[in-house]
């Protein structure tokens, strides 16, 4: 488990695509994973506010990031930006041949249901994927935790992501697809 950070209310966080790299300077890493294949190198950072996902070939680089409220980012490069609240989809052509879609959900749960989901993705963390537990404001507590998975396939990456709010029972979680058209 790491330090305790303070983690942003689920309402004020938003998701941004960027056309470019994301200097690490403009966000705080808590956690990173790398990995790289043949034809891309996918880096996964958790943040306070969720993750940053940097999608890098020779030609084209994407950066989805959950960002709080007030968070300053750069306009250069900045695709579009969604609230996190319910369901959203949306789609971007990267080039001629590289399509990203993403899609949303938002849930607040009873508080019963999310302890339960929430045990169920730190159950299911441990043994796959890249996950980071938030340090306990006092050790009874549910922690935050941020939790992605990547999916490589032939032409394409699928990449879930699951950042739970204790303090509101609430769960984001987004699924990214990168693929070559």
């Amino acid at each position: 488990m790491n330090d305790s950070i303070y983690r942003p209310p689920m309402d004020g966080v938003s998701l941004h695509l960027f056309r470019r790299p994301l200097h690490p300077e403009l966000f705080e890493t808590l956690a990173t994973r790398v990995v790289r294949k043949d034809d891309y190198t996918l880096t996964v950072r958790i943040t306070p506010a969720g993750h940053v996902l940097t999608w890098q070939t020779p030609e084209v680089t994407l950066t989805e990031m959950t960002a709080s409220r007030g968070q300053e980012l750069p306009e250069r490069g900045h695709v579009w930006r969604h609230r996190l609240r319910g369901e959203h989809s949306d789609a971007f052509r990267a080039s001629s041949v590289i399509s990203y879609q993403m899609s949303t959900q938002t849930e607040i749960l009873p508080a019963d249901l999310f302890v339960r989901l929430h045990e169920e993705l730190l159950s299911d963390g441990k043994k796959k994927g890249f996950l980071h537990q938030f340090h306990p404001a006092h050790r009874f507590a549910v922690t935050p935790l941020g939790y992605v998975t990547a999916d490589a396939r032939a032409g394409c990456l699928v990449v879930n992501a699951f950042h739970t709010f204790p303090e509101e029972s609430a769960v984001i979680r987004t699924q990214t697809l990168i693929e070559r058209v």
